[in-house]
This record gives C-alpha cells, sequence and structure tokens, in this order.
C-alpha cells in the first residue's frame, strides 16, 4: 500500500479496520538487526500487533547478504543498497541499524525520501549531528525518533512510580553500571566509528539516571565530575561520571567495554533502596529495608524481546501524525547527547571526523 511522503493517515483502529499495517523495514543486516528482526516476527504473530505491524525489508550493502536475512525472517524485500531501501514507497518505518557514525546520514537519507525512521542509540555520534537530523526530520514532518528502548519499556513506568511512592524515603543517590566485555568488534574500539564505553554501553546509565532521579522529575544538572581510561586506539575502555542535580541530588553513572559487571541500577533513600537487575533490559526490581532484607519483589511485565515497545510507539506516532514519541521525545534525546559531548569534552575525547 503505497503512502503520501511515508506518511500514513487515520489511526491505529482505522488501520487494522482497514486492513493496513505499518511496514517496517531495517537499513543494515548486523547483530541489532537480527534481534529487531526476530522482534518484528513475532510481533506479526502476536494478537496485540499482527493487526497493524508487519516486517516489510531489508537492505544491506550488497544484495546477497539482504536477501539472505530476508530469507531468514520471511520479509518480502531485500535490496543490496540503503537509497533502493529508501526509495521504496511501501517503507511506512526505518529501523536504523548501524554503527553510531552513520546514524545521521542514513537517516537523514531516509527522511528526504520521504521515510520516517527510529534510529538505534546513540541517535547519533554527537550532539551537532543529531540536530543536523531533527532539523531535517522537522522540515520533512516526519518522525525521528530514538530506540533506547528501556525508555519505551513499562519497567520505567514501574520504577519511577516505585521512586514517587515514598516507600524509599528521600531518595539523594543513584547508582548505574552497565559493562560489557571487549567481544573484538571493531566498532567497540575504532576511533572513525565513534568507539568507546560510553556510547555503547554508557548511555543506558545515563538514561536509568535520567529517568529514575534527574529530567524525568524535574532536575537539571548542576555539575559533573568524569574520569576514563582509555584504549591504545584512544576511546574509553572504562568510564565513571559522577552527576549532582540543582538540588544535591548525586548520582554515579560507570560504563566499561572491558569487563563483565552485575548491570545494576541502585537507587538509594533514607527509608531503603531498590536494586534493579539490568538496566539494559530490567526484568525485576528488588527493595530492601534499612536492615538490608529483602522486602518485596517487582516483576517486570513478560516480554517478546523488549524491542516491540518503541516499534509500537513509532508506529503509533505515525498513524497520529507526530514527528517525536512521547517516550522519547527530541529534548530528551538532545539533552542526553549534549551530555556526552560534554562528558567526552571533559576527557580531551574528540573522534577523527570531529577535528576535520
Amino acid at each position: 500500500m503505497g503512502r503520501v511522503n511515508g506518511r500514513l493517515n487515520g489511526r491505529r483502529a482505522e488501520v487494522e479496520a482497514n486492513g493496513e499495517k505499518v511496514n517496517v523495514a531495517i537499513l543494515g543486516a548486523g547483530s541489532i538487526a537480527n534481534t529487531m528482526a526476530t522482534t518484528l516476527v513475532k510481533m506479526a504473530a502476536d494478537e496485540r500487533y499482527a493487526g497493524w505491524i508487519h516486517p516489510y525489508a531489508v537492505a544491506a550493502r550488497d544484495y546477497e547478504r539482504a536477501e539472505e536475512f530476508r530469507g531468514r525472517y520471511g520479509f518480502d524485500r531485500a535490496y543490496g543498497s540503503y537509497e533502493e531501501l529508501a526509495a521504496d514507497p511501501m517503507v511506512d518505518l526505518v529501523y536504523i541499524a548501524t554503527p553510531h557514525v552513520f546514524h545521521a546520514e542514513q537517516a537523514i537519507l531516509c527522511l528526504k525520501a520521504g521515510r520516517n525512521v527510529l534510529v538505534e542509540k546513540s541517535f547519533t555520534a554527537n550532539a551537532a549531528q543529531a540536530r543536523e537530523l531533527l532539523k531535517v526530520a522537522d522540515e520533512t514532518g516526519l518522525l525521528a525518533t530514538e530506540a533506547i528502548w528501556t525508555r519505551y519499556q513499562p519497567s520505567r513506568a514501574i520504577i519511577n512510580e516505585l521512586v514517587a511512592s515514598g516507600e524509599l524515603g528521600d531518595i539523594r543517590m543513584v547508582r548505574a553500571d552497565l559493562s560489557y566485555e571487549n567481544h573484538g568488534r571493531d566498532r567497540i574500539t575504532n576511533p572513525a566509528l565513534a568507539g568507546g564505553a560510553l556510547l555503547d554501553v554508557g548511555v543506558y546509565a545515563l538514561n536509568f539516571i535520567d529517568m529514575a532521579v534527574g529530567a524525568d522529575h524535574g532536575r537539571t544538572i548542576a555539575s559533573l565530575n568524569t574520569v576514563m581510561v582509555p584504549y591504545e586506539s584512544g576511546v574509553d575502555q572504562s568510564n565513571v561520571t559522577t552527576i549532582v542535580y540543582d538540588d544535591g541530588m548525586m548520582a554515579v553513572a560507570t560504563s566499561s567495554r572491558a569487563v563483565a559487571s552485575d548491570r545494576a541500577g541502585v537507587i538509594e533513600g533514607d527509608k531503603g533502596y531498590a536494586i534493579v537487575d539490568n538496566i539494559n533490559n530490567p526484568t525485576g526490581i528488588d527493595v530492601y529495608g534499612l536492615d538490608h532484607e529483602a522486602k518485596r519483589h517487582i516483576d517486570v511485565p513478560a516480554q517478546l524481546t523488549g524491542y516491540e515497545y518503541e516499534v509500537a510507539a513509532a508506529a503509533n506516532a505515525i498513524l497520529d501524525g507526530l514527528d517525536e514519541c512521547a517516550e522519547m521525545p527530541h529534548a530528551d534525546t538532545m539533552r542526553i547527547m549534549e551530555l556526552m559531548d560534554r562528558i567526552r569534552g571533559a576527557w580531551g575525547l574528540a573522534y577523527p571526523f570531529e577535528r576535520r
């Protein structure tokens, strides 16, 4: 079904009633693209999504790779170039699944061709690229939203409700860590690909803090201190950032691509504390009292993969004619991008393409 400027008209119920669907395409065929493809296939078989979400196409830098990907997941179309995918008028939403450094260029390509975009984190390599991308989104009137899945998942509301409930008392400290071993992928250590732990995994720690006690609760950053240990290539291997908010709330974000960690988020108050088991994809929250005895466990709803929420939010936004998702509005994306620029600036870390 063709679209005008890649945009669907009418709301979800009307689309389902007409037998129409939001055609989702994936730009890129790497590991995260496979996770999204698995998600889309599961959504297409799930009664909550089957009536309005359709796995449609994939594009890679060569056709054979794209065709193998298409066949594996049963998509309709495969393209051997990103330009061909962007030119397909049947595409309603493109998921950008490539390294950070390419996001701005590829999202802009899609937007200018009339395609809405869901851009994998980090949204871009720096704030300047993010502004350029969002400027094109504004000019085209199309959706551009960041695919940082924790912003869309039910765990976000659960954590915010716990914080607001008073059960933990006066919360004054939050800690968040996300670290993984180095899998040997070039994108992790290559400065030309905007490598390093911060943009790859540290972005989750910063978003967790922002949601748990930061901007979601009306706070602004008063000061920060940060330090990192580099790889031989110069990008950050491990890092620690301490944030102090305008009301004295303190937060510590740590991340690494050299070690494994518990991936925990800890919210600390004067009546107790809560441990979120994995800030990258929370599945449960344990609440403790002052005696350090567990008071209760909060389950997070079962998921298909966890990616389905960002896809559904983006599709709904398209159907409603919006250019951003309420779960991750452009202001939130820009705040985190500017914060990561500020952190890298304190380290003296600039990528090669930023120095040119």
